[in-house]
Formats: structure tokens, C-alpha cells, sequence
């Protein structure tokens, strides 16, 4: 069984290459990727981030409808899971 960090270089390459084996993302798409990467590292985002455990502050926030979500409304019928994904599709 592989481990995490295998499965992740796996991942890696079939996304990537290798420069001997081409990957599935195209070479400019992966130089924005990377651009965009350096550019959050360079930020400082990881200073400003809530560490594990710490109390999310209340939001509102759209739904995949659309619709809107108070985070306090949510909280008073229960607990809450809160999922963050990328990408427009």
C-alpha cells in the first residue's frame, strides 16, 4: 500500500510529467499554476490563517444555488460543515 506522500507524487506526475513524460496538464497551464503559487506563497496568507482549532468568525456566503448562507442560522439548528472548493465548473 502506498503511502500518502507517494500517492501524492503520483498524482503529481500524472498532472505534471516529469519533462521525460508528459503530463495532462498543458506546460503553459502549469507555468500559471505555478506563478500563482509562488505569488500566494510570497503573500504571507499562512501568517493570517486561523490555526487548527481556533473559532471560524460568522459569515455570509453563497451557497452552489446561489442562495444565501448565515453561518448563525445554521449554527442555531446544529453543528456545521463548512467546505471550500475551487474552480468555476
Amino acid at each position: 500500500m502506498a503511502t500518502l506522500t507517494e500517492e501524492l507524487a503520483a498524482m503529481r506526475l500524472a498532472a505534471l510529467g516529469d519533462g521525460t513524460v508528459p503530463g495532462r496538464i498543458p506546460p503553459e497551464r502549469a507555468a500559471i499554476m505555478h506563478r500563482v503559487t509562488a505569488d500566494q506563497r510570497t503573500s504571507g496568507y499562512r501568517a493570517r490563517m486561523p490555526v487548527v482549532g481556533s473559532a471560524m468568525p460568522g459569515f455570509l456566503l453563497p451557497d452552489t444555488d446561489g442562495t444565501m448562507v448565515d453561518s448563525a442560522a445554521v449554527l442555531a439548528r446544529g453543528p456545521m460543515i463548512v467546505s471550500f472548493f475551487r474552480g468555476a465548473w
